[in-house]
């Protein structure tokens, strides 16, 4: 994340997620699941490690909550968009 915030500097960032990165395990609503994708906990690490980085909006993509009858995917893609606004400038963290 180190080389990430070196390239980025002060530049304007917009965080885009597609949710069928994540493994299927944990999202399995969505169009194109990925075998080996990510965890939700990395999920979590790649967005919490934007703090500090001049983020301008974000978005989350591919949710298809009719593939997941548990309704987890979309849990998921709630908490990741909540995470997004938590490291939006000048949001307080405690």
């Amino acid at each position: 994340m180190a080389e990430v915030r070196l390239q980025m500097g002060i530049k304007p960032v917009y965080i885009t997620f597609d949710i069928d990165g994540i493994d299927p395990s944990f999202a399995p609503g969505t169009g194109t699941p990925e075998v080996a994708g990510l965890t939700t906990h990395q999920a979590l690490e790649i967005i919490r490690g934007c703090k500090g980085l001049n983020i301008v909006g974000g978005d989350l993509v591919e949710v298809a909550p009719i593939y997941d009858q548990s309704g987890n995917t979309a849990l998921t893609a709630a908490n990741l968009l909540f995470e997004m606004l938590c490291v939006l400038p000048k949001v307080k963290s405690y």
